[in-house]
């Protein structure tokens, strides 16, 4: 029985080790994705690809392409008109900050960006899931 619980402990060892989210993490989480926003804001290709993880930037090859499918898939966090930030969520080392955003229409948006600590202890965004909450009809 001692051996099963000496086997349990190890296996429960990295969770446990794996570093919390901070307060300074957080700061640094919005500052990272309000710095993509402002990239955005201003075309900036090269600096808006340069606030992704090495998998995205992988996954799309050149800023370009990467701004060219944000502008085409996520208009409405290349050139929001409101920016408020609400809860974030850990899961292990990454966290999902969620982005309450208005575009320049007046339509209201949730951002789902999924950050990622890289090896340096910095963060970089990982993705983004971007949903326009249900509207209730007026009668």
């Amino acid at each position: 029985m001692l051996r099963l619980l000496a086997l349990l402990f190890v296996f429960a060892l990295p969770a446990v080790a794996q570093p919390a989210i901070t307060s300074d993490d957080l700061a640094e989480i919005r500052a990272v994705i309000n710095r993509q926003i402002e990239a955005f804001r201003r075309d900036d290709a090269q600096e808006a690809f340069k606030l992704v993880s090495p998998a995205v930037q992988e996954t799309f090859g050149t800023p370009e392409r990467f701004l060219d499918v944000v502008r085409t898939s996520y208009g409405a966090i290349v050139r929001p008109t409101a920016v408020e930030f609400l809860g974030l969520t850990t899961m292990g080392e990454d966290a999902v900050q969620r982005v309450k955003i208005t575009d320049r229409s007046g339509s209201v948006w949730l951002a789902y960006y999924a950050m990622q600590r890289q090896r340096d202890g910095s963060w970089r965004t990982n993705g983004c899931h971007l949903v326009q909450p249900a509207r209730s009809l007026s009668t």
